[in-house]
């Protein structure tokens, strides 16, 4: 069996934020601005505190089998919870959406190159 690679996005809503706590976030935005986004294996938070309350997180994972595949997200929605609960950060509505990477579509320049390699 070969590894495959998962991302995993974790997304919520900051809940109950107080001043202080909103204040931290906006002190640290520059950070976890969503041009920064990347899918890591400890997670990477991303928002825009002064916009809305949406926060996303993205991991990286890997496995061997489907099953991998919700065992990755189950982790990584865990790891989110305590990251959150570990500063005191309220929130709310979270859920995860995993993808396995060698299942997802070629895009046009990949084609193109599989194409030319054939």
């Amino acid at each position: 069996m070969s590894t495959r690679t998962f991302r995993i996005t974790v997304r919520g809503v900051f809940d109950g934020l107080t001043a202080e706590q909103r204040a931290a976030l906006l002190a640290d935005a520059d950070a976890h601005d969503v041009l920064r986004a990347a899918f890591t294996t400890g997670g990477h938070l991303s928002y825009d505190i002064a916009a809305r309350t949406a926060f996303t997180f993205r991991f990286a994972d890997t496995g061997e089998t489907d099953e991998d595949l919700l065992t990755a997200a189950a982790r990584a929605e865990a790891a989110a919870e305590a990251w959150l609960t570990g500063r005191g950060y309220g929130f709310k509505n979270l859920r995860s959406q995993a993808e396995d990477l060698s299942q997802a579509p070629l895009g046009k320049r990949q084609r193109r190159g599989a194409a030319g390699a054939a």
